[in-house]
């Protein structure tokens, strides 16, 4: 079974969750942008959270299944349609044999995740699906999807073949099938224009000044074009050091807020490099990552300090819901 592309979108690529345990010899990780979206959309056809999936950047792809086919879409709307008619998200659909899936402008967030049940079945490097765009490696022949590219689909689990016979043995006039729940709304994200991260203080907070931090804190910073799957850009008030120091490059992760020397913060995202020189005042907690990669340039973020065990608490809440989510789906099937 594949998947065609008849246009690819702006910016269409496989990934995975990431490429760990490389980054001491300088391989990037990589991976998806919004890991919540990534890992729901796997979950709703049945697949393992880490199976590769399509990430659908701002304009959407026109793609066609060639075999029935289960699949869901979660992340940012880009007003997905099959016929005209509107495809639901964060839910499990099942389309027939030759059925064209089509994407509109964004309404709300810029990435949409497109799981199909069985994972997108293309060759591991280094252990991870997922495509490295500036080095060409992974996903489908280490570039972003293009017109004509035939993707193929893996095996499918018990699970997900329970939920394609259950889908396909529904009929009514759409053109598509799917169910009539959806993923609760404790565990959906709130994408928005101006959303409010959630942060820890960085390494080196405390060398910038008392204005800095207090500024960095209470007034909002906006995305700068200058921004891709490597990190954001963000313009706003000045950022500056108590003095000037040196500081040895050291890990940087997913989320790191770090500030160069003209003091306009970089948020740093998956594509990040291994290491960073400058200092970081701030450090994203993981369940408002998903947040931060859905915001496009224009759009404003205000930064919000919580303390470790607020973090740790809120992660720990929201894989209880997914775990929740999994077993519902389970009986639901």
């Amino acid at each position: 079974m594949s998947i065609f592309m008849i246009r690819p979108g702006l910016l269409s690529s496989l990934q995975d969750l990431g490429r760990y345990g490389y980054q001491k010899h300088g391989v990037i990780v990589s991976g998806v942008m919004d890991p919540l979206a990534h890992r729901l959309a796997n979950i709703l056809v049945g697949n393992e959270e880490n199976a590769a999936t399509m990430e659908i950047t701002m304009m959407g792809p026109v793609i066609e299944f060639q075999r029935d086919t289960l699949f869901s879409l979660c992340g940012g709307d880009l007003t997905p349609t099959i016929e005209g008619v509107k495809v639901p998200m964060w839910r499990p659909v099942w389309v027939k044999q030759g059925t064209q899936l089509k994407f509109g402008n964004s309404a709300t967030g810029c990435r949409a995740y497109l799981a199909v049940a069985g994972g997108f079945d293309v060759p591991d490097v280094m252990g991870s699906k997922s495509t490295y765009l500036r080095g060409g490696i992974g996903g489908y022949r280490g570039r972003a999807l293009q017109a004509g590219d035939e993707l193929p689909v893996g095996a499918v689990s018990e699970l997900s073949n329970r939920l394609f016979k259950r889908l396909s043995q529904i009929h009514t006039d759409q053109p598509f099938q799917t169910v009539t729940w959806a993923v609760s709304s404790e565990l959906l994200p709130f994408y928005t224009d101006r959303p409010t991260i959630r942060v820890i203080r960085g390494n080196e907070y405390r060398w910038f000044t008392e204005k800095s931090r207090e500024q960095f804190f209470q007034q909002a910073f906006s995305v700068s074009p200058q921004s891709d799957r490597m990190g954001y850009r963000i313009k706003g008030p000045q950022l500056e050091l108590m003095e000037p120091r040196e500081l040895i490059s050291e890990a940087v992760a997913f989320g790191t807020v770090q500030v160069p020397p003209e003091g306009q913060p970089i948020v740093l995202l998956a594509d990040r490099q291994t290491t960073g020189g400058y200092p970081k005042i701030a450090q994203i907690i993981s369940v408002d990552l998903p947040l931060m990669a859905q915001v496009k340039p224009g759009d404003h973020v205000h930064f919000y300090e919580v303390s470790h065990q607020e973090a740790e608490e809120l992660y720990l809440s929201r894989e209880r819901e997914i775990r929740q989510l999994k077993w519902g789906i389970s009986i639901q099937a």
